[in-house]
């Protein structure tokens, strides 16, 4: 019997329980960028690094739009999981598989757009500007797998089967960084090694997952999987619906990472440079803090199918004590291994001398935004995607204006102020549709 369903409370205990898998894997994540930031950053010259932070932060805006295919799928499969609905959750499936094949062919017939669009908005060197190219050529096509892989994590952590989400991203990250690591290390292959590691990692993972899941659907529902009446007019609507929301407010999300990025490049290359390097801490605790999102995510889902409120306000409660005590521990770490970890990532002096002078803004974040990460898990179970994409629309807004009026009186800090302030927003924005999801009871 499932953890949770073997009880209707929702303790600490078990939320960490949940949890475990989940932080290696979300570890393992930020892991990939780490070690490309640190390949990048340790080949001698700048404009590898700028480079990299351009194409990579414009495909992960890109890719990450799609995250609908995550977070939708998780909600409905959760929800359906809690009514012991099989064929719903295999049609789910099947339906976001469709759905993400024709995501990537769009998005892969959309290149010359792409490169033409980095260039208009980041204007970069002529050099930087090839090596962008360079990778773009070779990252497009790690689309469809990457997009296939979403929907899987989002079905595993929908039947909180965490170990299995967990067990799928540990391994494409591993073939990510140990791929990238031989093509730069060993064949000198720079910028196009880190954009093959990350192709050929996403595709073999694919195929492993989607021949161990084929089985597991199988053996667990005892349902074959067919391509057969999935166009239900009524559970179209439902997931166009979920999964247009989604879209719109991880657009938005992204866009204003992207935003620190531009924003970035405007001041100068090396502070480019140094903001993607910082940008690795804020991640690895985003990802680390999002631990308890994801676990959280299946709870909620399977608490408002079961229509448990007790449940449903223990999980919140419990939930976002434990995140805001975990981004305490990060920040802490990073108060004492900041100077180690920025000696590891690049060896290029002016790079290490400018990240110096703001690392308190990495230690500032995560107990900050440790809230709005939790809230978005929640409203993600209980599909409140509308109010999602609502609240983050006003906080994106927000923080474009702040930004533009900060960075030009602080420069570069303004930069990062306007961070915390971003996240600040999204925690107030969501705290106040809060109360929609209690209508589900």
């Amino acid at each position: 019997m499932e953890l949770l369903k073997s009880s209707s409370k929702f303790s600490k205990k078990q939320i960490i329980l949940l949890s475990i898998p989940v932080f290696f894997s979300n570890i393992a994540i930020p892991l990939v960028g780490m070690v490309d930031t640190g390949l990048m950053g340790n080949l001698g010259e700048t404009k590898y690094l700028a480079a990299t932070s351009i194409a990579t932060s414009v495909m992960t805006m890109i890719i990450w739009s799609f995250g609908f295919l995550r977070m939708g799928t998780v909600g409905i499969v959760a929800q359906a999981y809690g009514k012991s609905d099989y064929r719903e959750i295999i049609k789910t499936l099947l339906r976001n598989f469709l759905l993400a094949l024709i995501v990537a062919f769009i998005i892969i017939i959309s290149t010359p757009l792409i490169k033409l669009t980095i260039s208009h908005f980041f204007s970069p060197s002529v050099e930087t500007e090839i090596l962008i190219n360079s990778y773009l050529n070779i990252r497009v096509f790690s689309v469809p797998a990457e997009l296939i892989i979403y929907i899987m994590i989002g079905f595993y952590l929908g039947i909180q089967k965490t170990k299995i989400s967990s067990l799928l991203v540990i391994i494409l990250s591993i073939l990510n960084i140990v791929l990238s690591s031989i093509f730069v290390l060993t064949y000198d292959l720079k910028v196009v090694g880190v954009a093959l590691g990350t192709l050929l990692a996403s595709f073999i993972t694919m195929a492993i997952f989607l021949f161990y899941t084929y089985n597991y659907l199988v053996k667990k529902f005892k349902i074959i999987p067919k391509f057969e009446n999935l166009m239900v007019k009524s559970k179209l609507l439902k997931l166009l619906n979920i999964n247009i929301d989604i879209f719109v407010r991880t657009l938005f999300v992204t866009f204003a990472f992207l935003w620190v990025t531009y924003l970035g490049s405007k001041i100068g290359e090396d502070y480019l440079a140094v903001n993607t390097i910082l940008m690795q801490f804020v991640i690895l605790a985003a990802f680390f803090l999002d631990a308890y999102a994801f676990s959280t995510e299946g709870v909620v889902g399977f608490a408002i199918g079961r229509r448990s409120l007790k449940s449903f306000e223990m999980v919140v409660k419990n939930s976002i004590q434990i995140s805001f005590i975990t981004a305490c521990i990060i920040s802490f770490l990073y108060l004492f291994f900041f100077k180690q970890l920025i000696y590891i990532f690049t060896d290029i002096e002016i790079l290490r001398f400018i990240s110096f002078q703001y690392f308190l803004w990495v230690i500032l974040i995560p107990p900050i935004a440790c809230f709005c990460y939790q809230l978005d898990g929640i409203f993600i179970g209980a599909s409140q995607t509308r109010e999602m994409r609502n609240a983050m629309v006003m906080s994106v807004l927000s923080y474009i204006l702040v930004s533009i009026f900060l960075t030009k009186y602080l420069g570069n800090h303004g930069i990062w102020f306007s961070l915390l302030l971003f996240m600040i927003f999204r925690s107030l924005t969501l705290k106040f549709f809060l109360k929609n999801i209690l209508k589900k009871f």
